[in-house]
């Protein structure tokens, strides 16, 4: 009797040992859609490292052009001696700041768009040719 309740003890801890084990399997994509997959993988690996670059270089230039904005503004505030106020409908140098000013943001702003723009084109593109060529790979 001691050997049967030994032998089902240790044949249920196997069994549970099993389990687990077996639970904790991933199943990886293979065929098709693995390829499928590296090739996903890898384009938005680039797509990342591509929009971080262009995040940077954006950032060095609008940090550049702050600057040399606010260096000629404090040199014709030193030369001119006229020192603009706080109003809301500025005048003198001020507005002349403030129009340059809004003249570059909204040729960034059609910039940004624009960029935007081909980045969706070029996004729909990928994607219709990763549709077309996924049909053509499953016809027989």
């Amino acid at each position: 009797m001691k050997t049967h309740v030994r032998f089902a003890t240790v044949a249920a801890l196997a069994l549970f040992a099993a389990l687990p084990a077996r639970a904790q399997d991933d199943h990886k994509p293979g065929g098709l859609n693995k390829v499928a997959h590296d090739v996903s993988s890898t384009m938005k690996k680039a797509g990342r490292d591509t929009k971080g670059e262009i995040h940077r270089d954006a950032s060095r230039t609008h940090n550049t052009l702050k600057d040399a904005g606010n260096d000629t503004k404090t040199v014709l505030k030193r030369t001119t001696g006229i020192h603009g106020s706080h109003n809301a409908h500025p005048g003198g140098l001020n507005k002349v700041a403030h129009d340059i000013s809004n003249a570059s943001k909204r040729g960034a702003s059609d910039v940004k768009a624009e960029k935007n723009r081909v980045k969706a084109k070029g996004h729909a593109e990928a994607t219709e040719t990763g549709k077309d060529i996924k049909e053509a790979v499953k016809k027989p």
